[in-house]
């Protein structure tokens, strides 16, 4: 368990989150770790154009990290970003693998959901 801390520790110093779960003494832990989203960043929202609507910034996974994608103006109407999906990752495919959550990112009409998934 100590190693697991010392582990656990680790991680957050890396942007990461480690989950363990201890079943039963006899079994093994089961661990996720996880490449956390950073916090949102707060943005000035400048004067709306007319017939704009406005895209706040969020995160979003790219090139192997997170990006921050800054809100914007779009024409027409926007939408805001739907609920956050509870997903259940499956098992890891081998221990050099992070979680990535499931998350949304403005696109061509609107708001698309991008599925969490294992990366190395």
């Amino acid at each position: 368990m100590q190693q697991l801390t010392r582990r656990a520790a680790l991680a957050a110093g890396a942007g990461l989150v480690l989950a363990a779960f201890q079943v039963a003494p006899s079994q093994a832990q089961i661990a996720i770790i996880e490449r956390a989203m950073p916090a949102l960043i707060i943005e000035t929202q400048p004067p709306a154009p007319i017939g704009m609507a406005w895209v706040p910034g969020h995160w979003v996974w790219r090139f192997n990290r997170w990006v921050w994608a800054r809100g914007h103006y779009v024409r027409g109407v926007a939408a805001p970003m739907p609920a956050l999906l509870v997903e259940t990752p499956p098992p890891s495919p081998g221990p050099r693998f992070f979680w990535v959550r499931g998350h949304y990112a403005w696109g061509p009409g609107g708001w698309r959901w991008n599925p969490g998934h294992w990366v190395r």
